[in-house]
This record gives C-alpha cells, structure tokens and sequence, in this order.
C-alpha cells in the first residue's frame, strides 16, 4: 500500500459514546428521547440525517432548520475533548507509517472546523497529506465523493489505497468509491461491518499488517 485514507471519529478518536450522550443531553432539553432508537443509526452519519426517525409522527411539527441551529450552538457550548479521547496508539501508528514513506489522507463527515481542532490538539495534524470533510461534499458518506477527492490527493492508484473505517455508511462509502476497505472492529454498539474486506482489532494490528506486507 501506498497510501491510506483514515476516517476520524472511531478509528483515531473515540468520540462515538461522547457524541451518543451529546446527542441523548440535548434532545433531553427539548423533551425528546432517542431511547427508541438503536445507536448505532447515529454512527458516521450527521445528525440532520436521523430527524425523521428521532421526531417521527411530531415531525411536521417541528422547525427542523431552527433544532439544528440550536443543536449546532449546544455543540459548540459542549466541545469534545479529543485530546482526552485519541486513542492510544493513533500517534505511534501514524508516525510509522509515515516513516515507511506511506502517504495518509483524512476522510469524515465532521465539520471541518472541528476536524481541524482534533487533528491540533491529539497533535495528528502534521501527518496527513490531505484532510477532507463530508461537509466540503455535495453529499456525505455513505456517498462516495469524500473519499473519491481523497484518493486524487493522495494520487495513487485506487489498487495501492485502503481505507480505514468502522461505520457502515464510511465503508459503504470507501467501497462504492472502488478502494479496498478495512474496519476498525467494534465491541461496543454492534455496528454492521459486513461490507469491510478486513476487521481489523486497532490500529496496533494495522500497523503489523502492513510489516507484513
């Protein structure tokens, strides 16, 4: 492999359960509850994708424009601390890889200001190539436009790319843009990663694999 293209939350940070109760906090303020709903519909997606299924027969009665305004001000009133939620051995992956002379490249659907925060304060930033929000995007994953912009920054052929995910929507993604696609597995929200072409355990085991290679 030439290059590797990292989704964010989940893979480098794990940010899932912080959002999750975000998320649960805010609705909670405006007597809205999530309880009806598996979490794992939250997962690599943006949250104005989920309205309908979290106001379900009141949706019609409800400024959605207005919640996700209010939504966003919450957001920011709550940052996520991601120095705090880096995984552990993001930093020491990230650094081999590079040092092996593989090009990296960043694909999520978070807003890019706060890519650019998590990416500055885990101290992550220096080792990706190109960075590249869903936001930047006509569409969000699982639309492939995030990682097809990725893949022509990093500038190899989609044959020396992987992806490196976790959500359904972000291989889903990776795959429909025609690169090859690994999961970081997850133990915690039973996400459906049946679509990956390999699980992997942590980025540790990314790292012995391509030794391998």
């Amino acid at each position: 492999m030439k290059g590797i293209i990292f989704d964010m939350d989940g893979v480098l940070f794990d940010t899932e359960p912080y959002y999750y109760q975000r998320r649960v906090d805010f609705l909670a303020t405006k007597g809205l509850s999530v309880a009806h709903l598996e979490p794992a519909i939250f997962v690599g997606g943006r949250v104005h994708q989920v309205w309908q299924l979290i106001l379900g027969e009141q949706f019609d009665q409800w400024d959605v424009a207005e919640l996700e305004k209010e939504y966003r001000t919450y957001k920011d009133q709550h940052p996520v601390p991601y120095d705090r939620l880096v995984f552990s051995d993001a930093q020491a992956v990230l650094h081999w890889l590079t040092e092996e002379g593989i090009k990296l490249a960043l694909a999520s659907n978070t807003d890019r200001q706060d890519i650019d925060r998590a990416l500055s304060e885990s101290g992550l930033a220096s080792y990706f190539t190109a960075v590249f929000s869903g936001m930047d995007c006509k569409a969000g994953k699982p639309d492939p436009e995030v990682y097809e912009k990725a893949a022509t920054a990093l500038g190899f052929s989609k044959a020396e790319l992987l992806v490196v995910e976790d959500s359904p929507k972000g291989i889903q993604a990776g795959k429909a843009a025609g690169l090859q696609v690994w999961a970081i597995e997850d133990k915690q929200i039973g996400l459906d990663q049946s679509q990956a072409d390999r699980k992997i355990e942590s980025l540790s085991q990314l790292k012995e694999y391509m030794k391998r290679a």
